[in-house]
């Protein structure tokens, strides 16, 4: 996994390739607000699908998992060719602002959709309903982050203004998911509906899409792209491919990224069952739990962001690493809700960490690509990073189905004997080892230095 720094790269190269023609004219907080729409709806759907479709409704965990394997396949072809369009893109209003426009009510559509299947579906005609709106809104999920996340390198160049607006996205992400996952579970079964009815969650998911829609449409029509990057010559698809796929640190950072990724798609999926049979409270309990990580999250943003000042910003994502990974070993052994709290408050500071960093890191390869080659594919590129951490739907598909054979869970209806087991390791061990094999990984993973401001 090991990736040396080429020693021939020019990094001011790297400058003129990205600077553009004057001062930077996008506020970072008016972009960074743009990752509070783009969260609401995806972290809903991440947060609850498990215990609406499998716990609730009473969805075999084989059926998801087959589902979750057709998703990721899907997702695997459609973000690079998404990205590789948004690149091609010329407009006058900018190449990653119509898809932007268009992509946030279309997500919002197929979430409300997908939280609304008709009372008489059962078997084979709720799996395929299930199947269709959450292939969708993957699809729509993947236009706005192919071209939202492109937006980052271009817009901010140098490392220090891109580290802010970094920061700063991911403090917007974390209010949405206060929103989104943390009241999530009281909305959904107690304010607005019941521990096993499902009113609630149509009613949130409606609350839910407006809100993204209204917010991701006021940060794109504030958004003022490079205009000399629509000038530039557009990328071919074959060639471009070809070129990613034979960059060594293309594969490094994704797969190490990935292992983050998916560790975060595993909690977010099973934190509300953790709750239900593990620690044996109800799921609106998750409320606690969830605020307390993402609070701790919110604060130790800047903390890391000091950090990354100090000794930059890939030593920072190694360290953020080896606190996520640690985190989920307390998880692991608490028996009540205080316990906890205090090993979600860890969780949150590692989690933390990496949102502060792991972008940073993606950048910097983008800037080398941008260099070397002289063309500006950063959509092409990071839905091809994408790839790797959109393999989440199978794996954690595929984590969730184990515990039908270990634990003998296969749905709310039929939990088997030892349900707060098979939630504890679903939540606690399987993130723990990604992270572990992602935090040494790291260790030995170079990438090239930042741009000089």
């Amino acid at each position: 996994m090991r990736s040396e720094e080429p020693a021939a790269v020019d990094t001011g190269e790297v400058g003129r390739v990205n600077s553009g023609a004057g001062p930077e004219r996008t506020a970072p907080w008016r972009y960074a607000l743009g990752m509070f729409g783009t969260s609401i709806p995806i972290t809903m759907i991440k947060g609850s699908i498990v215990l609406f479709y499998v716990d609730i409704l009473g969805m075999d965990v084989r059926a998801y998992a087959a589902v979750m394997a057709v998703y990721a396949i899907i997702d695997a072809i459609d973000n690079p060719v998404l990205g590789f369009l948004s690149d091609r893109t010329r407009t006058r209003f900018g190449r990653r602002r119509p898809w932007l426009l268009i992509g946030a009510p279309l997500l919002a559509a197929s979430m409300i959709a997908l939280f609304s299947p008709p009372s008489a579906l059962e078997g084979l005609s709720l799996v395929l309903w299930f199947a269709m709106f959450a292939i969708l809104c993957e699809l729509f999920d993947s236009m706005l982050n192919a071209n939202y996340g492109a937006l980052l390198p271009e817009l901010f160049p140098t490392e220090r203004r891109r580290g802010l607006a970094n920061v700063l996205r991911q403090a917007f992400q974390l209010v949405a998911m206060i929103i989104s996952l943390a009241l999530t579970p009281v909305l959904t079964t107690s304010l607005l509906g019941g521990e096993r009815s499902t009113g609630g969650f149509t009613l949130t998911a409606i609350l839910y899409g407006v809100l993204a829609v209204a917010v991701i449409s006021f940060m794109a029509l504030g958004v003022r792209e490079d205009p000399r990057h629509a000038d530039a010559h557009r990328p071919r698809l074959v060639p471009a491919v070809v070129q990613i796929l034979r960059n060594p640190l293309f594969w490094a950072v994704g797969l190490i990224s990935a292992c983050y990724g998916i560790s975060l798609a595993i909690v977010l999926s099973g934190v509300q069952l953790y709750v239900r049979y593990t620690l044996g409270l109800p799921v609106a309990h998750a409320f606690f739990l969830q605020g307390v990580v993402i609070l701790v999250a919110a604060g130790g943003l800047f903390l890391w962001l000091r950090l990354i000042t100090r000794i930059g910003a890939l030593r920072t994502w190694r360290i953020a690493f080896l606190v996520l990974a640690v985190s989920f070993v307390p998880m692991y052994f608490a028996g009540s809700l205080p316990a906890a709290l205090g090993a979600g408050a860890l969780l949150g500071l590692g989690w933390a960490g990496m949102m502060a960093t792991n972008d940073l890191v993606v950048a910097r390869v983008l800037d080398l690509d941008a260099a070397r080659h002289g063309v500006h594919r950063e959509g092409l590129f990071l839905s091809a990073f994408g790839a790797f951490g959109r393999l989440n739907g199978a794996v954690t598909g595929a984590a969730l189905a184990s515990l039908g054979l270990l634990f003998g869970y296969y749905s709310g209806e039929d939990p088997g004997a030892r349900p707060e087991q098979a939630f504890r390791v679903y939540l606690c061990v399987y993130p723990f080892v990604l992270c572990t094999v992602g935090a040494i990984a790291a260790r030995f993973l170079r990438v090239p230095p930042p741009r000089s401001p």
